[in-house]
């Protein structure tokens, strides 16, 4: 289940905000899983939405760990 949710590199909300900006508002990472994640504006905040078409919202962004960064969402995404 980690691996769905993990996209390799240390990607901050600011990397999120550039790609989008530079990729018409979407972001698109793949996750270690060989799935994809994709990111996108959404009001004030973020959403993200998996392969399978389920979405949260970011709640909590750069929640900086030595081995990357957490994106806290406000659901559950499984496989």
């Amino acid at each position: 289940v980690l691996t769905y949710h993990v996209v390799p590199g240390r990607v901050t909300a600011a990397d999120i905000a550039a790609a989008a900006q530079a990729h018409g508002g979407k972001a698109t990472y793949t996750t270690v899983q060989g799935g994809t994640l994709t990111f996108a504006k959404a009001g004030r905040g973020w959403s993200v939405t998996d392969a399978k078409g389920h979405t949260g919202r970011i709640t909590i962004a750069n929640v900086m760990q030595s081995n990357g960064v957490i994106h806290v969402i406000d659901t559950v995404m499984l496989p």
